[in-house]
């Protein structure tokens, strides 16, 4: 199915190509590595969240990573804080920095920190684009770093 899914769809001319696995290196890793390896991949970017038992997952995927040939371009630290939808303030609900640790620990770029929105659940929960309604918000300016970093 994973094959028919990267391979049989007509994806058109792609920048970027989002696969979202679930944590760990699983055959479905293998078999989405060993499918993509004939398209040439430029490489992975690994997303984690602050907490250790994360951070952990994602270690073993860099290992992964490298023992299957996928170049790790960078890490991105997601759910990295709590923006209250009162006062826009961002407020550690996790531990923070496991991302940007793990990036220095592997030697990868640290690509930036996603903090929890509840307005951008809430888009996505009803299918609105959130960088429409919300770009000028602080969750907006993460999503634009993380990108211009993976640009360049």
């Amino acid at each position: 199915m994973i094959r028919q899914f990267l391979v049989d769809v007509c994806w058109g001319e792609l920048d970027y190509l989002v696969v979202d696995t679930p944590p760990g290196t699983s055959d479905e890793h293998m078999s989405t590595v060993e499918v993509l390896r004939g398209l040439n991949p430029d490489g992975a970017i690994l997303v984690t969240t602050p907490q250790a038992l994360s951070v952990g997952d994602v270690l073993r995927e860099v290992t992964f990573c490298r023992k299957t040939g996928l170049p790790v371009l960078g890490i991105v630290e997601n759910m990295s804080g709590f923006v209250c939808p009162n006062c826009a303030e961002c407020s550690n609900i996790f531990s923070s920095g496991g991302g940007e640790e793990l990036a220095k620990v592997v030697s990868v770029p640290f690509l930036g920190r996603i903090p929890l929105e509840p307005r951008l659940a809430e888009c996505l929960e009803h299918g609105v684009n959130f960088m429409d309604q919300f770009g000028d918000s602080a969750t907006a300016a993460a999503f634009k770093d993380v990108v211009a970093r993976m640009a360049s």
